[in-house]
């Protein structure tokens, strides 16, 4: 039997019922790590599903060809016996999971490749402007606003601005700094690069925007328990806080930023630990998630 059928349906439930479920629950925000990998393992799966799709629907083409004929006959119309080129069907077969593979890898080089270059332009213009700091392992920026961002990849920095060594306690400076190591240190513009990617592919689907947006708060979450393993909660509330107002360049990822009141929230609610089952259900969904297409498309036997 073709899994086709099998396989369209698991994509459109990966598409657009599973992000519903993962906005309803709030587990994400105490284990972000957790979320961050379930939505990739999502992207992956759904990619999967997708070129396994293409790759059922195009290899029956004869069957479903003569399906069609008969049924027109029936309903009186006479269309001919002509049969498809099986060579057709067998280059649909091939050419339209590989076109969906190929997409996505070369948006991710695309996506990587012109943030790099942003980047490095800013970074050339950060180091004219700026001086460097020993003492902070940063680079700091003549600015009337407290801000403090990083440019990861190659030749890293931690830009800070000189109104932020100013106006930030010691200890709200060095939570700041220890925020944009964790970006640096976790590669996290490559997870952000490859969202980006799946969305440029599948910018109509529900879990390409979602994957994209949260990914990027989850991150910033990710970055700030770092922070908070070495400093209170109060410390690095108050310094999001009066870093709240300043931009971020493109590029780069930042202490502050578009989310920082859902972030303020989080750090200054009160903290629950995950349950040990929602870690393994999770690590489990990441780990399985990808697989479930090559399950559906070849089910073991039975019996």
């Amino acid at each position: 039997m073709n899994a086709a059928p099998a396989l369209v349906g698991y994509t459109a439930a990966v598409g657009f019922v599973a992000p519903r479920l993962m906005l309803r629950g709030s587990w994400q925000h105490r284990a972000p790590a957790l979320a961050a990998a379930v939505w990739h393992a999502l992207a992956v799966s759904f990619s999967i599903g997708a070129a396994l799709a293409a790759y059922s629907l195009a290899t029956p083409a004869e069957h479903l060809h003569a399906g069609l004929v008969g049924l027109l006959h029936t309903c009186g119309l006479d269309v001919g016996t002509a049969q498809p080129d099986p060579n057709t069907a067998d280059r649909l077969a091939v050419g339209v999971p590989a076109a969906i593979g190929i997409a996505l890898v070369a948006s991710f080089v695309f996506h990587v490749v012109r943030a790099r270059r942003v980047r490095t332009e800013h970074r050339d213009a950060v180091d004219l402007v700026g001086r460097h700091s020993a003492r902070l392992s940063a680079t700091v920026l003549p600015y009337d606003v407290p801000a403090a961002y990083c440019l990861p990849g190659r030749d890293p920095r931690i830009v800070i601005s000189d109104a932020a060594v100013r106006e930030l306690t010691p200890e709200q400076l060095a939570a700041v700094l220890e925020h944009e190591q964790a970006h640096i240190a976790g590669r996290h513009h490559l997870f952000l690069a490859a969202v980006e990617a799946f969305y440029s592919v599948f910018r109509w689907l529900p879990l390409a925007r979602h994957a994209r947006e949260q990914t990027a708060l989850l991150l910033e979450m990710i970055a700030d328990d770092r922070a908070l393993h070495s400093h209170s909660h109060e410390v690095l509330a108050t310094a999001m806080y009066e870093m709240a107002s300043a931009r971020t360049p493109k590029g780069a990822l930042a202490a502050g930023g578009q989310n920082v009141l859902i972030r303020l929230k989080r750090v200054l609610g009160p903290r629950k630990a995950p349950h040990p089952a929602l870690w393994g259900s999770a690590a489990a969904a990441v780990v399985t998630v990808p697989l479930l297409p090559l399950l559906v498309a070849c089910p073991p036997g039975l019996g």
